[in-house]
């Protein structure tokens, strides 16, 4: 025990167990106006206007009388992302005939916990690279990116309740809770070559889709949906997220770099057993599963190669990116409980996205 705590205090403190007091200089500050509110084509024709208040509503809930808050959340708040979270409420709320304006605050609320969740992970990671660019711990140091993680939590709560509806309260802080718990169990499987399939997908299911499903569920909710289109809408959420967490593993041994933006190999590197890795070792040979686990256990960009042979060996890759395409058909599934509509048509087209995309 004495040992994990001392690595998760390191990870906090920094290298020399002292974060910095000031934020290093910053020669481009972050502008909201010139980010596009919509990077992922295939939202932009439907979701633009709605996105762009989204934005306004994420900048106006960043101000804050302290400059590192300002500096560290739009740093990460600006520096791209797909907004699929946001976009996710935005389309599930039109599909379901919502006319109010509430979706876009409880839209900022979601990418504030996410981006509150990307904070804390990349200290957690020790990451340095995320959407292209250094990441916030990078900059600014891991005090600073664990505090300001925590203010957007608390600001997202306080927009929650500004929408004053309890059950979308309840949904987001249920949803927050679940979050907590799948980091927490990534912690603890960190670096073990045992953790199998059951246990991995638990983990995404907590730390990635329970966010994906909790958004689509409060769009179904802001527009007062039967039960069943609203519980179906949230099965919709928890199997396309799963996707693209399926996803994302695959393209840490697969993708570009430039085109993913971040390091290839990262998992790896942060002894993170996902599904590629967990189903070479299960159906390669004993030398292929030992090969696997020495690198795990070891958490060395060394190993890179020599694993990716494995999984090429064991078709590991192309199993993992199978179970994703299950998952997209099965949120697929989910929306014909809806009648057809632009947001609908929008939303079958993002399931396929999912398993589609390179980045």
């Amino acid at each position: 025990m004495s040992v994990t705590s001392g690595k998760i205090r390191a990870r906090i403190d920094g290298p020399d167990g002292h974060g910095p007091l000031q934020p290093p200089p910053r020669s481009t500050p972050v502008d909201f106006e010139t980010r596009p509110a919509v990077t992922t084509t295939l939202l932009e024709p439907i979701l633009r206007d709605d996105m762009l208040v989204v934005d306004r509503v994420l900048r106006e809930s960043l101000a804050s009388d302290v400059v590192l808050i300002r500096q560290v959340a739009e740093h990460i708040v600006g520096g791209g992302g797909k907004r699929l979270r946001p976009a996710l409420l935005l389309l599930s709320a039109r599909a379901c005939g919502y006319t109010g304006t509430h979706h876009h605050t409880l839209a900022a609320v979601v990418e504030m916990i996410h981006t509150a969740t990307l904070l804390h992970d990349d200290v957690v990671d020790e990451s340095s690279l995320r959407r292209g660019h250094a990441t916030a711990n990078a900059l600014f140091g891991n005090a600073a990116s664990v505090l300001v993680g925590d203010f957007l939590y608390s600001r997202a709560f306080q927009l929650m309740v500004s929408v004053d509806r309890m059950r979308a309260l309840r949904i987001l802080s249920d949803a927050t809770n679940v979050i907590a718990e799948g980091e927490v169990l990534q912690l603890l499987n960190s670096g073990n070559p045992d953790v199998d399939e059951n246990a991995y997908l638990d983990v995404i299911r907590r730390k990635t889709a329970k966010l994906f499903e909790a958004s689509a569920q409060l769009g179904a909710m802001l527009a007062e949906a039967d039960p069943a289109i609203e519980n179906a809408l949230a099965l919709y959420g928890a199997h396309l997220g799963t996707a693209f967490q399926l996803i994302d593993d695959v393209l840490d041994y697969s993708g570009d770099h430039e085109a993913i933006g971040k390091n290839l190999g990262d998992d790896l590197a942060e002894g993170k057993a996902t599904l590629p890795l967990i189903r070479a070792m299960k159906v390669g040979s004993a030398a292929d599963a030992a090969l696997i686990r020495e690198a795990l256990e070891r958490g060395r960009l060394d190993d890179f190669k020599p694993v990716v042979e494995v999984l090429a060996r064991t078709d590991a890759l192309d199993y993992a990116h199978r179970c994703a395409q299950a998952e997209s058909a099965h949120a697929s599934a989910c929306l014909d409980a809806l009648l057809d509509s632009p947001a609908r048509q929008t939303l079958l087209k993002l399931a396929a996205f999912a398993v589609e995309r390179t980045y």
